[in-house]
């Protein structure tokens, strides 16, 4: 992103957006159509040393004013937004518990002078999500004031402390998703849905999925939102989504699918033909690819991505193109400790180590003695051609034969 002039002159920074100048700018779609006017912005109060979390944008929607989150933006600048794709929540916007709107802040006087404007910016190493960077502020009155000056955000950080209900709100969001979902079961119904508006959509997915298939059910219809269920659904690795739009009536199923991005949508469709007591039905389709020229440096770049689980990272799959599944002709896998003693600049198509694969119609239990007998990590799921169509972790055999709730049995214990 560009850097942004603030509203009253003052030179802003890389990638950051002043929250007073995006008032009454355009939201667009994808096409560069107008769709409304950004209205305010909705702020998550300081969560311990981390700052505040810019959630999204409140926008003006012909006769509504609706709220949408920054995940579904693709850009926003000084000059306004534009959406990702797919769609918007069209339910009318309502502050949540807890929540600051940008604008309630404009005209504050604090110690160190009057707020004019919140600074907000993607932050790489927040995963990409929003947060407030500084503030600008006038100090004096009338013709003794001065112009904007811009200051960091924790020399007013009393503006952003979390009220009792929201600090509450702010622990279980730190949770651990194994944790929370433990905890998420003893709440009371409405606390639940306090919490389930708090976490963004990456958030409540990594929620959903630790929980069993029918209180994921549970929580999603809560969410009041078609859009908004779609959205998280999205979110979820594609072997969990799956099983969960399996346990769903078809026509809710459908209504989900048809409210996804149409990529997202049509895979999970080819997932749900496989019975779920398959390896069809426990593969990811989002193993990690490569082509047998990529070499070890660009592989163990990818591994170390913090946001890949850990049983994805574990092993990498190598295959002639196309490199989505379903590839062309699989090659092999590799795991990334070997990898780790290989030279950066060798192909991984030398590195192979196993040329394993299964039929996606293999029953689980013997897809779990194949593992076992092995020694696998993890295991490709193949087509009669050869072509890759995904991969099956020990991690997803176990959340299959172990009893639901294993993993927060486990962590009581």
């Amino acid at each position: 992103m560009t850097t942004t002039t603030g509203p009253h002159g003052f030179a802003g920074l890389e990638s950051t957006v002043f929250t007073a100048r995006l008032t009454g700018r355009p939201l667009l779609d994808t096409d560069g159509t107008s769709l409304g006017r950004v209205r305010d912005v909705v702020i998550w109060p300081v969560a311990g040393s981390e700052p505040p979390r810019a959630l999204g944008l409140v926008v003006a929607l012909r006769r509504r004013t609706i709220f949408v989150p920054f995940g579904r933006i693709r850009e926003v600048s000084a000059e306004g937004a534009q959406l990702l794709g797919g769609t918007v929540d069209l339910d009318p916007f309502t502050k949540r518990t807890g929540e600051i709107l940008a604008s309630s802040l404009y005209g504050r006087r604090t110690p160190v002078g009057t707020i004019a404007d919140v600074a907000i910016a993607q932050r790489e190493l927040a995963h990409g999500r929003w947060q407030v960077t500084s503030l600008a502020v006038t100090k004096g009155r009338g013709l003794r004031s001065h112009g904007p000056e811009i200051i960091p955000w924790q020399e007013c950080r009393e503006l952003f402390e979390p009220g009792p209900l929201a600090e509450q709100l702010t622990s279980l969001r730190e949770m651990a998703p194994a944790d929370l979902a433990s905890a998420f079961e003893s709440l009371p119904a409405a606390r639940r849905s306090q919490l389930a508006a708090v976490l963004d959509d990456e958030e409540l997915a990594d929620l959903l999925e630790e929980m069993p298939e029918q209180d994921q059910i549970r929580l999603l219809n809560s969410l009041g939102s078609i859009e908004r269920s779609a959205d998280v659904v999205e979110e979820m690795q594609p072997d969990d989504a799956a099983d969960l739009l399996g346990e769903m009536p078809p026509e809710q199923r459908e209504r989900l699918l048809t409210a996804m991005q149409s990529v997202q949508a049509e895979e999970l469709r080819r997932l749900l033909r496989y019975d779920k007591a398959t390896a069809g039905g426990m593969m990811t389709s989002q193993p990690l690819v490569f082509p047998p020229n990529a070499p070890v440096a660009e592989v163990l770049a990818r591994v170390r991505d913090r946001d890949l689980p850990a049983t994805t990272a574990a092993q990498v799959y190598v295959c002639e193109p196309p490199m989505l599944t379903p590839t062309g002709r699989y090659l092999g896998s590799v795991g990334f400790q070997r990898l780790l003693r290989r030279a950066p600049s060798i192909p991984v198509g030398e590195c192979i180590e196993a040329r394993v694969y299964v039929q996606p119609d293999l029953p689980e239990r013997e897809l779990a003695a194949r593992l076992a007998a092995y020694n696998f990590i993890g295991v490709a799921v193949c087509d009669s051609l050869g072509r890759l169509l995904g991969a099956v972790t020990v991690d997803d055999v176990l959340d299959r034969l172990l009893p639901v709730g294993w993993r927060r049995i486990g962590g009581n214990a």
